[in-house]
């Protein structure tokens, strides 16, 4: 039966890595019983991670979607990578859900890519619940977990919850809504995660030893929500004990304003507080319908689409996966109306119309026959061949188009060769398919290096990309040696004299040219001039100069490198009135060019990047460091709009900044980021010219 919005919950769990999302998401899923046994990371048996890939590293690439059911609401409960290389994944999933459940260890506190779904999080609008995981673990600290989010996200973090227990002993959680305490029976079976059943909690009193703090905090957190409501503010104020369904409505509405972020408390793999968390999830989390609408662009025109089931019919495309089994299955997000089986929408990308044959539901990898979906749910498809992740699919005669979320700029480039001709023939749209399924890489073939250049986000992203080139598309690969498109001009003025003369029998060729070549300044790429006088050389040879000039410049000069920079004049030359052409002056002026260019003083000249760094200010120091060794010029630094930051911004040669996203991350601890564009060429430095590969023959 197809939920209404208003019984919808959509919830992206978000994090570093290991603070355990992937085992959480097992946890809900189990403990609201939509599924019977609860899977193990460690054993690869869970229902998020199914790709070969995670199975053998233990380890989330991909957003994956299971929906739970409590008290009649549906969740669909979005699993995301909390590693930096799929952060591109992250980004997508919290673009299209209600709620990020930011997933933050006892253990390991507030890390990287916590920090990163929180800013991810907050562009986005997206409301936030903070949940303390890992509570039963060894050196597991509560009150220290609490400090550091606070100290990373400031106002509006509120606990509403406390735990029982500390570490090992881990076996409750008090409410600080309702002063009530729930605890849980954990002495069997805790650590045991796979093939057993979150255990159910019980109320039952608050210990003695934390009364007092429960009731400290329990202030804290009343005195926090009813700050927000003008009507509750007077009514606390004047004593009055405000009941625990209106403590709940208000701290709900603060929620979904983004302007208050509970924190709660739990162990996925004890099952402690999972239970609560799946009851909490479906009173905090606003449902679809009371989100804001989406603003999707018609033409030059700006709409905004509410989730309206009895609206237009209007999908988005969150995620594409492919398999050798079921084929192509296209993860829709339903903007608007309510979806039927063979609905005919129009993709505006392609202008093609798609038919919607069978609807399925998905969790994990299975998925299973639907009928109608309203607006607010997610719906697989399957075969829809001309769609790609980040499409809108609409109505027909209606080109919306719902933007796809802005993704992280892959931070390293690639180069890679087909291991043999058979893979050549098969490299490309195996490639486009990998794309499909993966916005966040990038594909391009480099036509003056003549190499494949993938943009990925890490060796990681890397490894798993080449991994699912072999097993998805059985294509094979090779690593390169990225090649830097170098160029090459002079730094004195420098003329020869080309004579092209050949005889072979009836008309020969014919043609001598006399050219100057002059230094130009960086930048001003290529000017020809004609100071020919007498009719030395014939008006109608004068193009065939110019372009054997261009032609010789574009294969390479001294060093082998395309030709920039350059002034060249033709000022004297010598025609026959039988043998000379076309031909003839433009071999006579490419003989001209190599003999001017040998002696005009020829350099190599290298592209230099603006990089954009944004970096920890304490690890500022490490990482100015590190870009002087690259040959950076820094340019300045500025406070970043996030507290803590700064942004660097310098000019680096592009050869020194192949591996940067690789060792940036090394230098901060995965807190730093940086954006990358061409900025310039420039002279190669005298001293490291000699290392500069010379491709002339």
């Amino acid at each position: 039966m197809p939920h209404d919005p208003t019984a919808i919950r959509n919830v992206a769990l978000v994090g570093h890595h290991g603070a355990g999302k992937t085992t959480l998401a097992e946890a809900l899923l189990a403990a609201t019983g939509s599924i019977a046994r609860r899977g193990s990371v460690e054993k690869g048996s869970t229902v998020m991670d199914f790709e070969p890939e995670e199975v053998a590293r233990r380890l989330s690439i991909s957003t994956s979607l299971a929906p739970f059911t409590v008290n009649g609401v549906k969740v669909n409960l979005l699993d995301t990578p909390g590693y930096a290389d799929f952060a591109g994944e992250m980004v997508t999933a919290l673009a299209n859900v209600d709620l990020a459940v930011i997933v933050v260890s006892a253990t390991d506190g507030v890390q990287a890519q916590t920090e990163d779904a929180w800013r991810a999080a907050a562009r986005l609008g997206v409301p936030r619940v903070i949940v303390i995981n890992k509570l039963d673990r060894e050196r597991a600290d509560f009150d220290r977990t609490l400090a550091g989010i606070r100290a990373s996200f400031g106002a509006g973090v509120a606990p509403v919850e406390l735990p029982i227990g500390h570490e090992a002993d881990f076996h409750g959680v008090i409410d600080l809504l309702d002063d009530t305490a729930t605890h849980y029976d954990v002495r069997s079976g805790a650590t045991a995660i796979d093939g057993t059943v979150p255990p159910a909690g019980h109320e039952g009193p608050i210990p003695d030893d934390l009364v007092d703090e429960e009731h400290t905090v329990h202030e804290q957190l009343v005195e926090g929500i009813v700050v927000g409501d003008d009507d509750l503010m007077e009514r606390y104020l004047n004593g009055e004990t405000i009941d625990y369904a209106e403590l709940e409505k208000s701290l709900a509405g603060g929620v979904a304003s983004a302007s208050v972020f509970p924190v709660l408390c739990c162990s996925a793999a004890s099952g402690v507080g999972v239970d609560r968390l799946a009851r909490l999830i479906e009173e905090l989390c606003p449902s679809p319908g009371s989100r804001p609408p989406v603003l999707a662009t018609a033409g030059t025109e700006t709409a905004e689409i509410p989730c309206d089931p009895g609206g237009q019919t209007l999908l988005t495309v969150t995620k594409t996966f492919n398999d050798g089994h079921t084929g192509k299955i296209s993860l829709c997000k339903v903007v608007s109306g309510t979806l039927q089986p063979d609905a005919v929408l129009v993709n505006p990308r392609t202008r093609e119309e798609e038919r919607l044959h069978a609807l399925q539901s998905i969790a994990g990898h299975a998925t299973a026959p639907t009928t109608s979906v309203p607006a607010g749910d997610f719906v697989a498809v399957p075969r829809l061949n001309g769609t790609r992740t980040g499409d809108t699919l609409a109505p027909k005669g209606q080109p919306v188009v719902v933007p796809p979320p802005t993704l992280p700029a892959p931070a390293l480039q690639v180069a890679v060769k087909p291991a043999t001709r058979a893979d050549d023939d098969k490299l490309m749209s195996a490639l486009h398919r990998l794309v499909d399924e993966d916005p966040s890489l990038t594909v391009r073939r480099d036509d003056e290096t003549h190499q494949t250049i993938l943009g990925v986000s890490g060796e990681v992203h890397l490894a798993v990309t080449l991994e699912r080139l072999d097993r998805k598309c059985n294509v094979h690969v090779e690593r390169e040696e990225l090649r830097i498109p170098y160029r090459e001009t002079i730094t004195r003025e420098a003329a020869a004299e080309g004579k092209h003369k050949k005889q072979s029998g009836g008309h020969g060729q014919f043609g001598v040219c006399h050219l100057r070549l002059e230094p130009l300044g960086r930048g001003e790429g290529f000017a020809f001039r004609d100071k020919v006088v007498g009719g030395a050389i014939p008006r109608q040879y004068i193009p065939a100069v110019e372009k054997g000039v261009l032609e010789t410049f574009d294969a390479g000069g001294v060093h082998g490198y395309p030709v920039v920079d350059i002034a060249v004049t033709v000022d004297d030359g010598k025609a026959h009135s039988v043998d000379s052409n076309e031909v003839s002056f433009k071999m006579a002026a490419a003989l001209a060019v190599r003999a001017a260019m040998a002696e005009a003083g020829p350099i190599v000249l290298e592209p230099i990047s603006r990089l954009e760094v944004t970096v920890p200010a304490e690890c500022q120091g490490d990482v100015l460091g590190d870009l002087h060794s690259r040959r950076a010029r820094i340019v300045g630094t500025e406070a970043a709009a996030d507290a803590g930051y700064q942004i660097v911004t310098a000019t680096a040669p592009t050869a020194e900044l192949t591996r940067y996203a690789v060792d940036l991350r090394a230098l901060t601890g995965g807190r730093g980021s940086f954006t990358v564009a061409y900025e310039r060429y420039d002279a190669v430095p005298e001293h490291l010219a000699a290392s500069i590969p010379t491709l002339a023959g």
